[in-house]
């Protein structure tokens, strides 16, 4: 999705378990409680930088990434959907989420504890061009439609490991 990223270093910590696919994601500050499922975006949507996750209430791991934990050797990136005028599993990152928001990931080896860096939206015709596509082994991204404007916006949420 992104030609030109760059490889971040994050430093490893041994209180992490090994790196594994997610889940489970708790994210209470935003209401969140949800199982992972793994999504394998396409050739086609990774050229476009464009997917759709399927229309349930859970969350989706791309697997074309990074999985949490030590020795990932990628960003981990999770998405979820918003609704307008519906319950759907991520419509309160959009407005609940906040700089030093701490969440969890659990996985098959461990659970990896976060900590939100930043809270940002994108356009959705230039986010596969932004840096949130950038190597950054051990970060989690989570990515869902803005809800203040589901058709133009969509809503980062960038965390760190919190050992």
């Amino acid at each position: 999705m992104a030609p030109g990223a760059v490889r971040g270093a994050r430093p490893g910590s041994s209180a992490l378990p090994p790196a594994s696919p997610p889940l489970w994601i708790s994210y209470p500050a935003a209401g969140i409680e949800l199982s992972v499922l793994p999504l394998t975006p396409s050739a086609g949507e990774l050229r476009a930088g464009s997917l759709v996750p399927p229309t349930t209430m859970d969350a989706y791991w791309l697997t074309n990434y990074g999985q949490p934990g030590s020795g990932s050797s990628n960003t981990t990136y999770i998405a979820g959907h918003s609704w307008e005028n519906a319950e759907a599993p991520f419509n309160r990152l959009s407005g609940q989420s906040a700089i030093g928001d701490e969440l969890s990931v659990s996985t098959a080896t461990g659970t990896v504890n976060f900590k939100v860096l930043s809270v940002t939206t994108h356009d959705k015709d230039t986010l596969r061009s932004s840096n949130v596509w950038n190597i950054v082994p051990g970060q989690l991204v989570l990515i869902s439609c803005y809800t203040e404007d589901i058709q133009g916006k969509n809503v980062i949420v960038t965390a760190v490991p919190n050992p």
